[in-house]
C-alpha cells in the first residue's frame, strides 16, 4: 500500500508512517519541518497553507491520503485565531487534491469538536456543530463539513477519526508545541513548579499505540472498501483527571510536584470521556494501555530519549 501522511514530523504522524513501514507500506510525508526523531520517513518539505505542495507529488498515487497536519494547541489558537484558520485553509488544499487525484481521504479531527464542556460520555453523533468552544474546535468542525461535503459532492470516500489526548512516543518537542503531559513530565523531573489549570478536568488519555492501531485499521478498512464515510473516536475510553495524571507522573519519576492550581483557562473543554464502541465493531479496536501503564511507560522512553 503507499499511504500520503501530512504532519509526518508530529507525534501521531512519525509513529504511524514508522508502522505502516514497519509492516512493508510505502510511505511519503509532507511536513513544513524535518522530522526530528527519524530520517526514516521520506518528507517532502512543504507548507500545506498553498497548492503548489501537489506538484511535489506529480506522478504519484496513493492508497489512502492521511490528513494529520494542524495547529494543534487549543489555548494558543484562542491567543492566535489566525492559526485556527490555517488549519481550515489547509485541510481544505488537502482535500481537494484528494478529489482531483480521486484518492480515499482519513481526516485527525479532535474531541473538541462535541462543544458541550459539561458532556461527560460523548458518541459520534451528539457532536454540536452550532457551538464551538475555541477557535481550534472551530477549525475542526469546518474541516469534517469539508469532507462531509466532498463525500455528498463529489463521492469521495473517507473516514474521520476523534483523537482525544494522544500521548506517548515522540511527544516532547516543547519548543514548538506545549503539550500538558510531555510539559509536567520535564518540569517535574527538573524539580520546577507547575501549574494545573482545572485539577477537576476529566480527560480520555490515549496512549499512542493504541492510537496508531485504531488508524492502521482505518487505513486498511478504507483502503478495501470496507468501512467508508464514518466518523469515529478514537481513545481509551476512561476517564482521568488531571490531578490522576500529575500523580502517576510523580510517581513514575520518585519526585513530589510542585505544583500549583488555577482554573481552567477560556475556551478549554474540561469533560470528556469517548464511547469508542464504533470504533470496536467497525474496526476491531481494542485499546490495551490505560493511563497507569502508559505514563509510567512514557516516562521510560523520555529517559532513553534524553528528554528528561
Amino acid at each position: 500500500m503507499n499511504v500520503l501522511v501530512t504532519g509526518s514530523s508530529g507525534q501521531i504522524g512519525t509513529n504511524l508512517a514508522l508502522a505502516l513501514l514497519q509492516r512493508g507500506d510505502k510511505v511519503v510525508g509532507i511536513d513544513q519541518r524535518r522530522n526530528t526523531w527519524t530520517d526514516d520517513v521520506p518528507t517532502h518539505i512543504a507548507d500545506l497553507r498553498n497548492r503548489d505542495f501537489d506538484r511535489l507529488l506529480a506522478g504519484e498515487r496513493f492508497d489512502v491520503v492521511v490528513h494529520l497536519a494542524a495547529n494543534a494547541k487549543v489555548f494558543e489558537l484562542v491567543e492566535h485565531p489566525e492559526r485556527a484558520m490555517d488549519n481550515v485553509t489547509t485541510l481544505f488544499n488537502v482535500l481537494d487534491y484528494c478529489r482531483r487525484a480521486a484518492t480515499p481521504v482519513i481526516f485527525g479531527s479532535s474531541r473538541e469538536v462535541y462543544g458541550d464542556i459539561h458532556q461527560h460520555v460523548t458518541d459520534e453523533a451528539s457532536a454540536d456543530f452550532v457551538v464551538a468552544e475555541s477557535p481550534y474546535s472551530a477549525s475542526k468542525i469546518a474541516g469534517e463539513a469539508f469532507i462531509y461535503s466532498y463525500a455528498e459532492c463529489y463521492d469521495l470516500p473517507y473516514l474521520v477519526f476523534r483523537f482525544s489526548n494522544v500521548y506517548g512516543r515522540y511527544d516532547n518537542d516543547l519548543d514548538r508545541l506545549e503539550r500538558v503531559i510531555p510539559l509536567f513530565v520535564r518540569r517535574i523531573a527538573r524539580n520546577e513548579p507547575i501549574t494545573v489549570y482545572g485539577p477537576e478536568k476529566v480527560f480520555d488519555f490515549t496512549y499512542v499505540d493504541d492510537c496508531i492501531e485504531g488508524v492502521v485499521a482505518g487505513i486498511d478498512a478504507l483502503a478495501t472498501g470496507r468501512v467508508t464515510r464514518q466518523t469515529i473516536n478514537l481513545a481509551y475510553g476512561q476517564g482521568s483527571t488531571l490531578l490522576d495524571m500529575v500523580n502517576i507522573v510523580s510517581l513514575a519519576l520518585g519526585k513530589t510536584p510542585n505544583v500549583t492550581f488555577e482554573p481552567a483557562r477560556v475556551g478549554e473543554v474540561t469533560r470528556y470521556v469517548a464511547d469508542i464502541s464504533k470504533a470496536q465493531q467497525l474496526l476491531g479496536y481494542k485499546p490495551k494501555m490505560p493511563l497507569t501503564a502508559g505514563l509510567p511507560r512514557y516516562v521510560q522512553w523520555s529517559r532513553e530519549s534524553g528528554a528528561i
